[in-house]
């Protein structure tokens, strides 16, 4: 058996990146050459921690596989971090962990998927070691990013035990089709497995194998989970695609453990990282119980994600009492002709009761808005841009236009409509066919032909909302994309901490 290692830090261009020490040049033995290097590949800022990467990381040490962690988010040279730690080590697997596909925001319409492939190349001058890749970014498109990247491995779901099961394999008899979510390359063709959604979801409750006082003061917050998978039908989402179709709940006790590993090191604000907190509803009361057993909840500020059913009086005096002081609904309209296209279940008068049940327990809530869907038209748009200002949240999200992901009831939808390169509400930066695989966004074009200037005028500048951005690269804009906001990086840097949203709504309130 091989003793997991404890990771250390050690500086890399004036920023400490996750790493081991000790490990001499070449790897002198054969047990130090059987590593795991888990290298974190996310460099959007405000800087957001590695939660699946450090689950993952914990697993393994804790199944006696020897692992480094790079963390090139916490790098401001990451090729020389990448040549630094190879020189010393010789690990026999290299595990990528990809949290996101693009910035899912038009009209930035940023793609990732380029630049991971870029990493496995500059990898490969590194080290001859196989790559495995994963992530929620990965597992929504798994077997065309390991076309795409050139990647050995990859993993479709939890990647905890799947990536333990690998390196078995790897030092073993090879036997990849046992290595649950696993996508492999074998015969010059690409294999899958079933993917890793086991029904017993068990997470490590340590956190100690990334940096996370760093991301606390660059990032303002940390994550943690208390399920996997949703079990709703709504129209655009991936993350039954990622996480599985069906909620897996993790023990109140190990998610208050985990809360308690965090707390020990300075940190006391906290976002879920689920789907929706209250689905199912029972074990959201059955967290927020265990939280306030152990007192957490006068000790930690934590925001949540949720569903706007169900979401009732008790729910919400339990969520305040257990720490929670914000919540971001998945609202997307207050149209009933909308809610029914999206495959919502509440209604516009839920929306209403979320907001005074929130006002009444002293929590911050946000509205996340999705206009543009198939059906959208001005007087839909104005019909939930009306409510949402009667309704009066603290803040509400105008995004506009659908990222259109492979697998999802969105792209079911498209297909219905007919041929892709013929539908005229699809948007898109790159040139040639239509292809989902990339950034590709609906909007519906009967709002017209500069949609984005219609929703700015329909908000008439209620300061409430993050608007849309025009499509013009020099256009005035208020909207919340958190990849590369410089305002948003600028006041966690003086000091904020929270929700991002709730930081940029505190700044427009000074």
């Amino acid at each position: 058996m091989i003793a997991p290692l404890a990771v250390t830090q050690f500086l890399v261009g004036g920023h400490q990146c996750a790493a081991d020490p000790g490990l001499k040049r070449g790897c002198d033995s054969d047990t130090m050459c059987r590593m795991l290097t888990l290298i974190n590949t996310n460099r959007m800022t405000p800087v957001i921690g590695p939660i699946g990467l450090e689950y993952v990381a914990e697993a393994a040490a804790g199944a006696a596989i020897e692992v480094s962690v790079l963390d090139l988010a916490l790098c401001d040279d990451p090729a020389a971090a990448l040549r630094e730690h190879f020189s010393t080590r010789a690990p026999a697997l290299i595990g990528l962990s990809f949290r996101n596909v693009d910035d899912c925001f038009w009209p930035s319409a940023e793609w990732f998927v380029p630049d991971l492939a870029d990493l496995v190349r500059q990898i490969r001058g590194l080290s001859d070691a196989p790559v495995v890749i994963g992530g929620v970014g990965f597992s929504v498109l798994p077997e065309r990013i390991v076309e795409y990247t050139g990647a050995e491995f990859g993993v479709r779901g939890d990647g905890e035990q799947a990536t333990i099961s690998l390196c078995r394999q790897l030092r073993g008899r090879r036997d990849f089709g046992r290595v649950e979510g696993l996508i492999w390359r074998q015969d010059g063709q690409i294999h899958s497995n079933a993917p890793a959604w086991p029904a017993e979801l068990c997470l490590p409750a340590r956190r100690e194998m990334v940096d996370n006082a760093a991301y606390f003061t660059l990032g303002g917050q940390c994550g943690f989970e208390t399920k996997r998978g949703c079990n709703r039908p709504c129209l655009y989402c991936a993350d039954p695609l990622a996480k599985g179709p069906l909620p897996r709940s993790r023990k109140p006790a190990e998610i208050a453990d985990e809360i308690e590993s965090l707390l020990a090191q300075g940190i006391d604000v906290l976002h879920t990282c689920d789907a929706e907190f209250n689905i199912p509803r029972r074990h959201a009361m059955a967290v927020c119980e265990e939280l306030i057993r152990r007192s957490l909840g006068e000790k930690v500020r934590w925001y949540a994600y949720l569903a706007v059913t169900p979401f009732d009086a008790e729910l919400a005096s339990t969520m305040r009492k257990a720490g929670c002081v914000g919540i971001n609904f998945t609202g997307d309209s207050a149209s009933s002709a909308m809610l029914k296209t999206y495959r919502q279940p509440h209604r516009s008068e839920d929306l209403a009761i979320a907001v005074r049940l929130c006002r009444e327990n002293s929590m911050k809530v946000m509205i996340d808005l999705l206009l543009g869907g198939p059906g959208e038209t001005p007087q839909t748009a104005a019909e939930t841009i009306n409510f949402i200002k009667q309704t009066a949240p603290d803040c509400a999200g105008a995004s506009l236009g659908i990222r259109v992901y492979l697998g999802t009831g969105m792209a079911e939808t498209l297909a219905r409509m007919g041929p892709l390169n013929d539908n005229p509400g699809l948007h898109r930066k790159y040139t040639g066919d239509i292809d989902l695989f990339q950034p590709t966004f609906y909007i519906s074009p009967a709002l017209g032909p500069e949609p984005a200037q219609l929703i700015k005028d329909l908000i008439a500048g209620d300061k409430r909302f993050f608007e849309p951005m025009a499509e013009q690269p020099d256009a005035e804009a208020t909207d919340h994309n958190y990849n590369d906001n410089r305002e948003l990086v600028e006041a966690i840097r003086r000091g904020a901490r929270g929700a991002y949203w709730d930081i940029l709504r505190q700044l427009r309130n000074t």
